[in-house]
């Protein structure tokens, strides 16, 4: 049991004794009764959780979270507690993403960036435990007024919400201030563009060799992601004898049966693939060579291609050409297939990928149209003249003689006018 002693001058202490037998002392300064017996509970069930060797209680964990460092200090300094780390945003955000040995390099690049954007918002010396759920709105508005789109707030939003949920398994906080904010990336309709053949085409030509021809048409034809998996392709996955391409996937090869994925070696593939094929040196590993560097920027290298092609650059040109093989693929192939050989799922394929076309308007209003309504009419006909013919069929049948209609069978049904509800007689 823990006790409060009131010096002469107003300061109150908590005694108690610890786990190893002795007796200690927190001085609480001059507090008010009641603050100084919260703590005398709170001390009491730490001690009782020591002796008893589990763990305190959700609310005196949340109590001890909330504690100012001077006080933490003070409960660390007899025992009580581990002495805690007092950490800024800074300092913690360069120790997390120096830890993370377990991302790729782009991954470990987006999170500095994340981290930088915190670190501008808040200043690289706030404390941790200052930041509170008021402060994740106030990241989120400040994100918005930098300009960026809204994906790209999402996307900054979920990493501030991994940073903290790591400083929260660490106990540096007690609760993720950034927890309730909308991180997850949605469809935007605006960003999509088909790449059509003809497009294509004149891409392709404009490209300055085979390898260039061929990392557009890996995205375009093959549905490849550009880099990661473009520059991961290797010559021993080309199965050119039974026309298939293991794809490897640095992207999703965390995840168990997903390292990679086959596809057909598509017969608008499979030039190019032959192209640099001829001019690989003998003993060359991977299908890509030339532009595997670092310091390669192959989108804006593409966006030059796409301007020297006589076209204007369109947005996420490499995931658009992934998305239009996907929109190309559906309307032959059942949808659990198509996204096999593109390697997403058909939920993020209709959120992310599929685009609505030209060619399905044109369809929807010329022949594709009439080849809808064909078969309506011809249905709706169809039933007619089927009705008239049992009519006629049944009116000299001897099972229902003097009948000449198909109602007539029914002598409790009476043919409504137009908008008069039927009337069935007892």
């Amino acid at each position: 049991m823990a006790s409060i002693s009131r010096e002469s001058n107003g300061r109150r202490t908590v005694q108690f004794v610890a786990p190893d037998g002795k007796r200690r002392s927190i001085r609480l300064g001059k507090v008010a009764q009641r603050v100084a017996e919260s703590v005398k509970v709170r001390v009491e069930l730490i001690v009782a959780a020591k002796l008893a060797g589990h763990a305190v209680d959700d609310e005196t964990a949340r109590w001890l979270a909330g504690l100012d460092q001077a006080m933490a200090d003070k409960l660390a300094a007899v025992g009580l507690t581990p002495r805690r780390e007092a950490a800024t945003l800074k300092a913690f955000i360069d120790d997390y993403v120096a830890g993370r040995l377990d991302v790729k390099p782009r991954t470990a690049v987006r999170l500095e960036q994340a981290g930088r954007k915190l670190v501008e918002c808040f200043g690289p010396e706030r404390q941790l435990r200052s930041m509170n759920s008021g402060d994740g709105d106030r990241f989120r508005v400040w994100l918005i007024g930098q300009g960026l789109a809204e994906n790209t707030v999402r996307r900054l939003c979920g990493r501030a919400k991994q940073f903290f949920r790591a400083a929260v398994r660490r106990k540096l906080i007690a609760e993720n201030p950034f927890a309730d904010l909308v991180s997850a990336v949605k469809g935007n309709p605006s960003r999509f563009h088909f790449v059509s053949r003809g497009d294509a085409a004149k891409v392709l030509d404009a490209c300055p060799d085979a390898e260039w021809r061929l990392l557009f048409a890996l995205a375009r034809f093959g549905g490849l992601r550009t880099p990661s998996e473009s520059l991961a392709l290797k010559w021993g996955d080309v199965d050119w004898a039974n026309n298939r391409v293991r794809v490897p996937s640095p992207k999703t090869e965390h995840i168990e049966g997903k390292e990679s994925r086959l596809i057909p070696l598509f017969p608008e593939l499979r030039p190019y693939l032959e192209a640099a094929f001829e001019q690989a040196a003998p003993g060359t590993e991977y299908v890509i060579t030339r532009y595997r560097g670092g310091h390669v920027n192959l989108r804006t290298q593409l966006d030059r291609i796409i301007r020297r092609a006589g076209l204007i650059p369109w947005q996420k040109p490499w995931q658009n050409c992934r998305s239009t093989r996907e929109t190309e693929l559906m309307e032959t192939f059942p949808s659990h297939v198509a996204c096999a050989w593109i390697g997403n799922s058909e939920a993020v394929a209709r959120k992310h990928y599929l685009q609505v076309t030209g060619e399905h308007f044109e369809r929807a209003i010329g022949s594709g149209a009439e080849a809808v309504q064909n078969p309506v009419q011809q249905a709706s006909e169809s039933t007619g003249m089927e009705l008239q013919a049992v009519g006629a069929e049944n009116e000299n049948s001897p099972e229902f003689p003097g009948h000449s209609s198909l109602c007539d069978y029914l002598p409790n049904c009476q043919i409504p006018l137009r908008g008069v509800e039927p009337r069935f007689s007892d």
